[in-house]
């Protein structure tokens, strides 16, 4: 199917923090916003279970993830690439 049939998917871009599961990683996205009244800047963390197909993903790296149908009773997410490697 195309991109137009099945309309635009959400992407998120985040940090893998758990790669001990087979063909899955969990992966932190941080999102910074205002406060509607004091206006003090926060910041908030969410965690994403996400399909790795061929485990090609590390601790730390940073990957871009595609939302997805559900996979699995937390996996709504499938590894789309790998941005940046983790350093040694």
């Amino acid at each position: 199917m195309s991109e137009s049939k099945r309309g635009r998917r959400r992407e998120i871009i985040g940090t893998v923090v758990s790669d001990k599961m087979d063909k899955t990683i969990v992966v932190e996205v941080t999102h910074t916003f205002r406060h509607p009244l004091y206006g003090k800047v926060l910041r908030r963390r969410s965690k994403f279970y996400s399909h790795d197909q061929n485990n090609q993903a590390k601790l730390g790296d940073v990957v871009r993830l595609g939302e997805t149908r559900r996979l699995s009773h937390q996996k709504r997410w499938r590894l789309i690439e790998v941005l940046k490697k983790a350093q040694a």
